[in-house]
């Protein structure tokens, strides 16, 4: 309904930051694991966003775009090659003694994650404003 598209907007942004939120913290969780049931070091996920368009005829019979939202298209998988370190103790060492860890940056993905909160944290925001502005028009039209 076109009363509520802000709302919608608003409900698509907080889906797709709360899913980037998930994915840095899995990063950060998983930066020190050597070996995942695929084999190998945890790969690094980051999603891709894409701006989700509304297009429709105006009453002039013009095509008119408009932003309704944002969606997650996928999850990227990072392309980086992992990082060895020299530990021939480590039950996962190769025959060279060196241990394939993720290329994650725990700093790098904390500051991720700070951008992500505050992202949602705003439209939270966006949500509480719009819906106090429904509130007051209500609270007018009773008057």
């Amino acid at each position: 309904m076109e009363l509520f598209r802000n709302f919608d907007i608003s409900a698509s942004a907080l889906t797709a930051e709360r899913l980037r939120m998930d994915l840095i913290s899995n990063n950060i969780a998983n930066a020190n694991t050597t070996r995942t049931k695929e084999g190998g070091p945890y790969t690094r996920k980051v999603p891709v966003f894409m701006e989700v368009i509304d297009e429709y005829l105006n009453a002039e019979g013009r095509m008119v775009t408009r932003p309704a939202g944002v969606k997650v298209i996928r999850i990227k998988t990072d392309e980086k090659p992992p990082r060895l370190v020299y530990d021939p103790t480590h039950p996962d060492a190769n025959e060279d003694g060196y241990v394939l860890y993720p290329d994650i940056n725990p700093v790098v993905e904390m500051v991720n994650l700070i951008s992500a909160s505050r992202s949602y944290e705003a439209n939270v925001t966006a949500f509480n404003s719009a819906k106090d502005m429904y509130r007051a028009a209500l609270d007018i039209g009773r008057a």
